[in-house]
């Protein structure tokens, strides 16, 4: 067992990461607030989803900052791999579907009103959490060694 404290990750890529994780955060939480208070009514499930796309990024950015613990990093592959399979679902059923999506959703057109960062963050996440694993992830006690 080490004594010294772990060193931070976020340097460099991972701090922009973190940063556009924040500001997507910031940003549906504003626009789901908005709709949700102004306009609930006229598209419950698109502004249920803005919420939800809103929730989701803040719990990724708070498990991107704490990944280096082995159950926040879970936490972000769960948060990010979720927040993937929103984007392609609501992406796609608002396109195939539109009648469903008669007021946009942070994922609607698979994240066209964002310039299509809804769609393309997750990926970076995914690659990020594959390439920089808590040590404890990687190397498992092993047991009688």
């Amino acid at each position: 067992m080490s004594s010294t404290a772990p060193s931070s990750r976020m340097t460099g890529i991972g701090r922009v990461l973190v940063i556009v994780y924040a500001v997507m955060a910031l940003a549906a939480t504003g626009r789901s607030f908005v709709q949700i208070v102004r306009r609930f009514d006229e598209a419950p499930l698109a502004y249920t989803l803005s919420a939800l796309a809103a929730v989701v990024y803040i719990l990724a950015t708070l498990a991107l900052v704490l990944a280096r613990r082995r159950g926040w990093y879970s936490v972000a592959w769960v948060a990010i791999v979720f927040e993937l399979t929103g984007v392609l679902v609501v992406g796609a059923l608002s396109l195939l579907m539109p009648d469903l999506f008669q007021h946009e959703t942070v994922w609607s057109l698979f994240g066209r009103g964002y310039l299509f960062i809804p769609l393309v963050l997750p990926l970076f996440g995914i690659w990020w959490l594959r390439t920089h694993r808590p040590a404890d992830v990687v190397r498992p006690v092993e047991v009688g060694a």
